[in-house]
């Protein structure tokens, strides 16, 4: 059964908060960061991105940037800015993007239940990713980015986080990107004891929906501390939310040649696997094998043949056919997590990213695929399988620096 923790979050003063509050590390580039925290001594940036305080052209990787990330975390703690809760405690973090909520509980989850698969995965994870985050983590001592965590709803730990929202909250705040933000702290015993043992009772397994990355460093730096650690490092950061309170996008794939076909060489192709119409709009597909194609400024949907792809839990998805039929078998792309022809947009950009980095030349081709389900990335879990690279894509994104986990005390 899954183990969860209250934890002494490190946090910002209530008038900093959204000053503080920064989009997740891993969807920012360097200078998008540098753009974001400028003027705004406050950002937690300057601790998650830190080469943006260093000069141009700094390694990314280097030891320095993780030292700076450190000597940024240590200011903000001085400037109090930020500061370390007295007692351990749950949160309530509730997100509100077009009028669409979801609301999750922020605790610490265990690295045992991560290696014991009582929380489950389904992707693979890249080591250059991982060695970035096991340095930030191993130099500030803090786990700053927060993993994505799904569980099948239990109904009385919704009772308890609904009855928590009727209090005032310690954080509400809409961002610039009009995503509302509202965190309520629980701190009285019973209820934090309560909160655990159901978990304990009625939650057998977590499922990561985002931050695989996240997880598996968190794994690594506890072998990494071993005894130079307090407990703390034998936990991680999480949010947890209900699988009915969650949102999965769409995230699409643009292709940068056609593998030596022409167009309609393409075209051609594609009719032995698919069904191909041309469409007067942009294709957002509605149904399961339903696959949208921007190519020479047209728009076309396709349509998965029965008998074409597998009925097993990974065979089934929308990112494999495409893989399967398309990607790899007319376009040479073997390995998408590696492949230079590929790139991945995730559905918050919406179509018009797609059209228009075909249509500027950069991309021959662009693809729109439909959602894959929760009810899908449980099952494909529980089976022990692992989907294809950049198959889902939730939003809104969980902010940095609100809630923080020190691994030291």
């Amino acid at each position: 059964m899954s183990n969860i923790k209250p934890f002494k979050a490190l946090r910002p003063q209530a008038q900093l908060a959204k000053q503080v509050a920064s989009k997740p590390y891993d969807v920012l580039s360097s200078t998008e960061a540098k753009i974001e925290a400028q003027g705004n001594p406050a950002s937690f940036l300057h601790i998650t991105k830190s080469e943006i305080d260093l000069p141009e052209g700094t390694d990314t990787h280097s030891a320095e940037v993780y030292e700076k990330a450190k000597q940024n975390l240590d200011a903000f703690i001085k400037r109090d800015v930020l500061f370390r809760e007295d007692k351990e405690c749950y949160y309530v973090y509730r997100l509100i993007m077009n009028g669409r909520s979801q609301t999750g509980l922020v605790c610490v989850s265990s690295v045992d239940d991560y290696e014991n698969n009582i929380i489950k995965k389904h992707e693979l994870t890249r080591p250059d990713k991982e060695e970035d985050r096991i340095n930030h983590i191993k130099t500030t001592g803090a786990q700053t980015g927060n993993v994505f965590l799904a569980y099948r709803n239990v109904d009385e730990i919704d009772e308890i986080v609904a009855k928590r929202m009727e209090r005032g909250p310690v954080y509400d705040f809409t961002a610039e990107d009009g995503i509302q933000h509202t965190v309520w702290i629980v701190n009285d015993t019973d209820t934090v004891k309560k909160i655990t043992a159901l978990f304990d009772k009625e939650v057998p397994s977590t499922y990561i929906a985002d931050g695989h990355h996240r997880a598996a460093s968190a794994a690594k730096v506890r072998k990494a501390v071993g005894p130079d650690a307090s407990g703390n490092a034998g936990y991680f950061l999480t949010t947890l939310f209900p699988s009915g309170e969650l949102h999965i996008m769409d995230y699409n794939r643009l292709v940068k040649t056609l593998n030596g076909h022409t167009a309609e060489q393409f075209l051609q192709a594609l009719n032995g696997q698919f069904n191909v119409e041309q469409s007067k709009e942009a294709v957002k597909p509605k149904n399961l094998h339903d696959f949208g194609l921007y190519l020479n400024k047209k728009w076309y949907k396709l349509t998965a043949k029965p008998g074409t792809y597998g009925e097993d839990p990974i065979g089934i998805l929308d990112v494999t056919i495409l893989q399967d039929n398309i990607l790899s078998k007319l376009l040479d792309i073997q390995d998408p997590r590696t492949d230079k022809n590929i790139d991945f947009v995730g559905g918050i950009r919406g179509l018009a990213e797609l059209e228009k980095r075909v249509k500027s030349g950069e991309m021959a081709a662009a693809f729109s695929l439909h959602p894959v389900s929760i009810e899908q990335l449980f099952a494909i879990a529980d089976s022990g399988k692992v989907m294809p690279p950049k198959s889902t894509w939730f939003e809104p994104k969980l902010r940095d620096g609100l809630l923080t986990h020190l691994i030291y005390e």
